[in-house]
């Protein structure tokens, strides 16, 4: 059975896409069959892919709104063990629909039910907001990663996503977890990067991921290319990172 990490933080800019994607590309060259699915409107983890949106007929938003099957969803990538649910043009009307569904903060969950065995790992990549979308990420999940940018305001609504997660463990998945805490965009010659690390770390204690993520201008390239770091740049400290990465959760679960 899969173990289903949703990727979350409520504030824009912390990585969370560039986690998605790359972390899917390290867990696949382990050998983990991984599903990335796409539930944010902006769809950066599709084009991370290479998958256009606007030639896709069927993507998440089908699959949140009962409209269609999740095996009719699925696209397998050309990179090891990686399959995507792309997200689409339509995906940012789809909580309007959702509102009269039966079950509405379970739709994800039902669907992913029925891939559970074909895959080791489903990441969700959520939409930057605490939305209808993210609950039904968080209820399907067994984990929350939390990317956080090593930056200044680096806590900043993490006590809300927090609360959030408990009252979505108390009202609907007793089983949901902190998988833990990922630090992105570090530079450790700045002293601003390690008075963050040390508050995240009072923050989560325990909690705090090994691995950490430096800010690479060819991280930020792989995107537009429509490759994970690690087939765009297979040397690069920040594909390297990533790879350490998904040892750490693999070896973690």
């Amino acid at each position: 059975m899969a173990h289903i990490i949703s990727i979350v933080n409520q504030k824009g800019g912390v990585g969370k896409t560039t986690t998605a994607v790359n972390l899917a590309a390290g867990l696949g060259i382990l050998g983990k069959r991984t599903l990335l699915i796409d539930i944010d409107p902006q769809g950066n983890s599709t084009s991370g892919y290479g998958i256009s949106k606007r030639d896709t007929k069927l993507n998440s938003y089908h699959l949140l709104t009962n409209a269609a099957k999740i095996d009719s969803v699925i696209i397998k990538t050309e990179f090891s063990n990686v399959d995507v649910i792309p997200s689409g043009m339509d995906l940012a009307g789809a909580e309007i629909e959702m509102i009269d569904l039966d079950n509405r903060e379970a739709v994800l969950k039902m669907a992913v039910a029925n891939v559970y065995n074909d895959y080791d790992y489903i990441l969700l990549d959520c939409p930057p907001s605490l939305s209808l979308i993210t609950l039904n990420a968080l209820v399907a999940s067994d984990r929350v990663l939390v990317p956080i940018q090593c930056e200044y305001y680096a806590l900043e609504g993490l006590s809300q996503l927090m609360s959030t997660v408990r009252l979505v463990k108390q009202k609907y998945n007793p089983e949901l977890e902190l998988e833990g805490v990922l630090l992105t965009m570090f530079d450790g010659r700045l002293n601003l990067t390690q008075q963050v690390v040390g508050e995240v770390k009072r923050f989560f204690p325990r909690k705090v991921f090994s691995t950490v993520i430096p800010r690479t201008v060819r991280l930020s390239e792989a995107p537009s290319f429509g490759q994970p770091i690690q087939y765009y740049d297979k040397g690069n400290k920040g594909a390297i990172a990533y790879n350490t990465l998904a040892e750490e959760i693999v070896n973690k679960n």
